[in-house]
């Protein structure tokens, strides 16, 4: 009988391609400031918090502003980006997620997600694959953002299982590292030169083969 661990996955970047739908959405509001915002700066935003987000934008244009100004730019920008999961379908989901899914499902192993979003739970939903999840925590659950492991703790108490036994699958350096912090196994999904504190390196999921899934499983 298969040991049963716990496989956390992050959202954005990892599981779904809506990467380029937040940068699109703070664009928007970085132009309507007159602020430079490229993809390169776009880095510094995964896995950061919507409100952390913003001050990084705001920083780079050395712009000051009323709180009162950053909840209406906050507000702007979730509504910018909603706009564009409208029409969002499985065509999201980003290639070989699936398979690995399929397989930990066939498998009996435990899956969460533990991602910054506060929409996570729709485009899991609009994606069709929310039935994978045998627990979600997101943006709404948590009052700490990545590098604190407060996320993946949650996701692992929700499964029941010890943070040793937890495997988190991460695009972000900060999420690498609250995986890290949390003593569980980090699992780098994108460029291995910038996710290099993760144990394992993929550059995307269709890299996963199933031996290094029952590696994890059976470690």
């Amino acid at each position: 009988m298969k040991k049963k661990k716990g496989f956390i996955f992050d959202l954005d970047g990892v599981i779904v391609d809506t990467a380029k739908y937040h940068y699109l959405a703070w664009k928007k509001i970085a132009d309507s400031l007159n602020i430079e915002f490229t993809h390169e700066h776009n880095e510094l935003l995964k896995g950061v918090s919507r409100v952390r987000s913003l001050d990084i934008i705001l920083e780079l244009g050395s712009v000051e502003a009323s709180q009162e100004q950053k909840d209406q730019w906050l507000v702007q920008k979730n509504e910018e980006y909603l706009s564009y999961l409208v029409d969002m379908d499985q065509s999201e989901i980003l290639p070989g997620v699936v398979p690995v899914l399929d397989y930990l499902k066939a498998n009996e192993q435990l899956i969460a997600l533990g991602s910054a979003s506060k929409n996570a739970r729709p485009i899991l939903e609009k994606t069709g694959i929310l039935s994978y999840f045998d627990a979600i925590v997101d943006g709404n659950d948590v009052s700490n953002a990545k590098p604190d492991p407060e996320v993946f703790l949650i996701a692992a108490q929700q499964l029941n299982t010890s943070p040793n036994d937890a495997i988190v699958f991460e695009d972000s350096v900060a999420g690498i590292q609250a995986a890290n912090i949390a003593n569980m196994t980090s699992v780098g999904i994108g460029d291995a030169t910038v996710l290099h504190e993760a144990q394992h390196n993929f550059k995307d999921f269709t890299f996963i083969g199933t031996s290094f899934l029952n590696e994890l499983i059976e470690k």
